[in-house]
């Protein structure tokens, strides 16, 4: 099967004259960049049928129980199963097997117009708006996520936002174009509050969004919401936060929540795009060619309130009001962003996020792991016990005002 993607890749490629990024499909497809030339250059393998595989008889009460969870894809079932089980067998299989056991889902019927956008010409962006999982220790997350899509390659980004004010849409749409490494000639959103006031029919942008645009040399386009004939990419990209849903009383709390979302960001932009049959990660190559420049850096940092810079040091303890938080100790003489909001310390390395710290009156608020991983790097004798002596000095540290 992985022959017969990488073939029908190649020949798309060829399709859009695009030359091949061989180490790039290699990673992808899990082939040597050798073959894959050979295969572009003098054609391909024969195909091997495979055998069909009942490696899922014995999860299917599970996935009887995971497809009955509202809003969940099939996809997104077999992801978490591929994830928690890691050896079972391809997504075709499990596609297969769900429809001879009869396993089904409930379908939209509304029509997805396709419309394409020149490369580097469209940014879409939309908030996934209140989502809610509970951990697997009954704490309750609502959260929202800010989706973006490039238009051509539908490269995507999601950003994890507690809130959805205009400071996180500016911040989330910062930390995005800082993922891309560009800026893209407009944004196309909907009539979202955090952009856009509406009085008696009237739409206004906020200020502080015409300044943003103003800055960095952008338009932002407003379309009707929900409407697929603008904005059906970025729409689109929501269906795979659905594959967060089996995860629901599966996490143990907001970091392994935010590192899921991560983990899925980055499966689907390696997933064949069911448009372009091109995974977004390829086309993506193509199109950074076309982003404009990032304005200045310390343009881009005023707009993000409430935020500190600071270089971590050898402590791994950087500060917020007195009080120190750790990083983890490949950090060190790096420059994080400290971002609070609420109750919660985020902490920002470029634009991923390191770690989630409740804000406390402790003077040190080491995570247990960080500060484990530094012992066992400073203590070189193999004998003593890290763990305890870690658990100790963690106590000790408590107890000081």
């Amino acid at each position: 099967m992985t022959e017969i993607n990488i073939l029908g890749m190649l020949e798309i490629l060829k399709s859009y004259n695009m030359k091949p990024n061989f180490s790039e499909l290699a990673r992808i497809y899990g082939l040597d960049r050798h073959t894959i030339k050979k295969y572009y250059e003098n054609g391909g393998k024969k195909v091997i049928e495979r055998k069909r595989d009942s490696g899922f008889d014995q999860y299917k009460d599970e996935i009887i129980n995971l497809m009955s969870k509202p809003g969940v894809t099939k996809k997104a079932v077999y992801e978490y199963l591929k994830d928690k089980y890691k050896n079972i067998p391809s997504y075709s299989t499990f596609r297969y097997y769900t429809i001879n056991n009869h396993i089904t889902l409930h379908k939209s019927t509304t029509p997805h117009v396709r419309f394409e956008t020149k490369p580097g010409d469209q940014l879409q962006v939309d908030w996934k708006e209140s989502m809610k999982l509970t951990s697997k220790h009954g704490e309750v997350f609502e959260f929202n996520v800010l989706t973006s899509t490039l238009g051509f390659s539908r490269y995507h980004k999601f950003i994890y936002s507690k809130t959805k004010t205009t400071e996180d849409f500016i911040r989330c749409v910062i930390d995005t174009l800082n993922h891309l490494g560009g800026v893209p000639k407009h944004i196309l959103t909907d009539n979202m509050s955090a952009v856009v006031s509406i009085t008696n029919g009237t739409k206004k942008k906020h200020s502080k969004i015409k300044q943003f645009e103003s800055d960095l040399g952008i338009k932002i386009k407003l379309c009707k919401a929900r409407t697929p004939e603008t904005k059906g990419k970025d729409e689109s990209s929501n269906r795979f936060l659905a594959w967060l849903r089996p995860y629901d009383g599966e996490f143990e709390d907001e970091n392994e929540l935010i590192s899921i979302l991560n983990k899925i960001n980055s499966k689907v932009n390696l997933e064949n795009n069911q448009t372009t049959k091109i995974p977004p990660s390829v086309l993506f190559e193509k199109e950074k060619e076309y982003l404009n420049p990032l304005p200045n850096k310390v343009l881009l940092d005023s707009y993000v309130e409430n935020v500190d810079i600071q270089t971590v040091p050898q402590t791994l303890l950087v500060n917020y009001k007195g009080n120190g938080y750790s990083v983890p100790n490949k950090f060190i003489n790096k420059r994080v962003k400290i971002v609070p909001i609420d109750d919660k310390l985020y902490i920002y390395y470029n634009t991923d996020l390191v770690i989630i710290h409740n804000i406390t009156s402790k003077k040190f608020n080491y995570n247990e792991s960080h500060y484990k991983a530094a012992l066992g790097i400073t203590i070189k004798n193999k004998n003593l016990d890290i763990e305890q002596i870690a658990k100790d000095n963690l106590a000790l540290l408590d107890r000081i005002k």
